[in-house]
């Protein structure tokens, strides 16, 4: 349905650390290795990466706004058995308040939903793992027939109502359209066969 983005938080001072102290994604689990690091999240990723970092950080903190996740259940049970061996520490119902530091991040305050207290904690590096957002982007841009942020097709060939350009997946859309795998390989078949009339 788009090009996907990672959901950002909107503090402020996140932007002038991206890439640098504040990550939404993990290609290298080694620049975590020895660090101060805070997690924040409730779902898969948050889960598996406090997991997965448990044992080369020097010390990790999962922050989540409440006591539940909406993770697999037997990762959570992996990660509140860190909680209790103290190689995690897990704080709920919390929430970022603010980022502190120059070049990198040095500290982070965090309010507590309860008592509405703000609290101070060391942080090298910060995991935001909220999920993705879903962007059509420049499709916009095309002129191409939309509902909502679905693209229109003809369930003959997939194609949308510019000539060329054909949609499958979930970002079609069409009377009776089920949002399967496949429904999207039976939509690519057809649209393919007919791309290859048009190229030959």
């Amino acid at each position: 349905v788009g090009s996907f983005e990672p959901r950002k938080f909107p503090v402020k001072e996140c932007e002038k650390f991206e890439n640098i102290s504040v990550f939404y994604s993990i290609k290298d689990k080694k620049i975590f290795e020895g660090k101060t690091v805070t997690i924040f999240g409730g779902g898969d990723s948050a889960l598996d990466w406090t997991v997965e970092l448990a044992d080369i950080t020097k010390s990790l903190m999962l922050v989540h706004r409440r006591d539940a996740f909406r993770g697999a259940q037997h990762t959570e049970e992996q990660m509140r058995a860190l909680v209790e061996k103290g190689k995690v520490n897990l704080l709920t119902p919390y929430l970022i308040n603010s980022i502190e530091g120059d070049d990198i991040v040095q500290s982070i305050t965090l309010k507590n939903f309860e008592s509405n207290a703000i609290e101070d904690y060391e942080a090298d590096e910060l995991l935001f793992l909220f999920g993705l957002n879903k962007k059509l982007g420049p499709i916009l841009d095309w002129d191409i027939d939309l509902n909502g942020k679905k693209i229109k097709v003809n369930t003959e060939n997939y194609q949308t109502n510019k000539d060329g350009i054909f949609a499958v997946g979930d970002i079609n859309d069409y009377p009776g359209k089920l949002d399967l795998i496949l429904s999207g390989f039976h939509e690519t078949t057809l649209a393919v066969q007919e791309a290859y009339k048009r190229i030959y």
